[in-house]
């Protein structure tokens, strides 16, 4: 049997082995799951919301042992854990209050004595493949309303994070006394998660991860009509305009692009700042990069840990010295021995630039300077991605205008890029996603699918 072993980021030291998943034992979990799934949806809203409810008592309960765990498998500061132990535990309430929201509406109809029904049903079996960035509120915001709303949950997680991403959603859900097949957690990679997608009782594959792979598993499940969700990769644009607040917008610009060493899908990949505070900014923002301390967050009080591994600190370090080579200049930062990367502030990019143009996943901001705001929006639709751009100014009407040209699935005027609440619908457009959304009361239309019922209370005539 092959096995995954879960490491501490920032040393490689092992902190547990876990099973793999072969093809076959995924059939099993599917088929559990399947077996279950009636019976789950057949319980009052009240007994579902309960069980969720308790879950989230039982977060609460271990939230400093997850808190350590999330640290040292995702490489993160403490203060990153705590959000994800916070968000997913809201994400467990909110969907508890899910179950109870009305699940049908009556509708008018032509035929005497007919009564005529729209509802919603569970999908049935839904197959969830998750991260490794936030792998424990990643994972809780597809499980939680995918269970309240009646359905089984089959989920994956990243091989870099099998604990805090499943073995701790399974504990979580199994002590709250979720009924036995209806959670379901496979371990493993890419032979694993095919044979979740290709599975005959999967009827929604939800995805969360890069653009690359979102793009095979679309092709495969459309293929099989499957229901797909994708939550893809972004290259986001905080926009300062020429009156914004120096201080304010350095602050905002450097959260944007450094927290959790940038690893994140709403991560600000580009500064599009106005030409006449562009100087200060870059000034600003290189000192606020250079006095963030980079290390082991689980031994000390870091502001940045480890890069998640040696490939993707690799490829980060390959575009910035790409850049540099076309002409970019480092204000500040670069990558130290692996697996660190110092925050980095670049200049002089140019369209071309792959660190200009791709998703980097890594704590470097790159900054760009334009004329006006018109070559601002041009300058940030310029891309094949849509998920989430930031507006910094004084002026909140200019900053509405402004956000309103910007094309994307989510904006934010004077606030940073990376946001995320259990009610907001989540989610992007174009290569960033099939414009599905997570979040509040999106998350019906995720996990349920219509059904028209009828019912006549007096005899019908047909001609034969």
């Amino acid at each position: 049997m092959s096995t995954l072993i879960a490491r501490d980021k920032a040393t490689g030291t092992p902190l547990a082995t876990v099973p793999t998943t072969a093809p076959p034992d995924v059939d099993a979990a599917v088929d559990r799951a399947a077996a279950a799934q009636p019976g789950w949806a057949a319980l009052t809203y009240a007994e579902r919301a309960a069980v969720l409810r308790r879950a989230a008592d039982r977060l609460a309960t271990r939230a400093p042992e997850l808190r350590e765990l999330i640290v040292r498998e995702t490489g993160c500061i403490p203060g990153k854990a705590d959000y994800e132990i916070g968000a997913a535990t809201s994400e467990l309430f909110e969907a508890a209050a899910l179950a109870a929201r009305p699940v049908g509406e009556v509708l008018p109809s032509s035929h005497a004595g007919r009564f005529s029904l729209a509802e919603r049903v569970p999908l049935g079996v839904v197959a969830t493949i998750t991260p490794w960035n936030f792998p424990l509120v990643l994972g809780m915001r597809v499980v939680a309303p995918a269970l309240a709303l009646g359905n089984a949950v089959v989920l994956k997680p990243s091989p870099e994070t099998p604990l805090s991403g499943g073995v701790a959603l399974a504990e979580l859900l199994a002590d709250a006394g979720l009924p036995d097949g209806v959670f379901q957690v496979v371990q493993g990679g890419a032979e694993t998660g095919e044979r979740l997608v290709t599975h005959p009782s999967t009827a929604m594959i939800h995805f969360t991860g890069s653009t690359t792979v979102g793009r095979a598993i679309a092709a495969t499940a459309g293929g099989l009509l499957k229901k797909v969700s994708l939550e893809l990769g972004g290259n986001n644009a905080l926009v300062v305009l020429d009156d914004a607040d120096l201080d304010q917008a350095a602050m905002i610009g450097a959260w944007s692009s450094f927290h959790y060493q940038g690893q994140t899908c709403i991560t600000a990949g580009r500064h599009v700042v106005h030409a006449d505070i562009a100087e200060a900014y870059v000034a600003e923002l290189a000192r606020r990069a250079a006095a963030i301390r980079v290390g082991n967050p689980h031994t000390d009080p870091v502001g940045l840990g480890p890069m998640i591994n040696e490939r993707q600190h690799a490829r980060a370090a390959a575009m910035l010295h790409e850049a540099v080579a076309a002409g970019a200049t480092v204000v500040t930062g670069g990558p130290e021995a692996a697996p660190f990367f110092r925050p980095t502030v670049v200049t002089g990019l140019a369209g071309a630039m792959r660190l200009w143009r791709e998703e980097i996943f890594a704590p470097i901001a790159p900054v760009l300077v334009v004329a006006d705001e018109d070559e601002a929006v041009r300058v940030v639709n310029d891309t094949e991605y849509g998920l989430v751009n930031s507006v910094l100014t004084a002026d909140l009407r200019r900053g509405l205008a402004v956000a309103r040209r910007l094309r994307g699935g989510m904006v934010h005027v004077n606030d940073a890029t990376p946001q995320d609440e259990a009610l907001a619908p989540f989610g992007g457009i174009g290569q960033s996603g099939l414009g599905g959304r997570s979040g509040g009361d999106t998350n019906l239309e995720e996990f349920t699918q219509r059904r028209w019922l009828t019912t006549t209370d007096q005899p019908v005539h047909y001609p034969y």
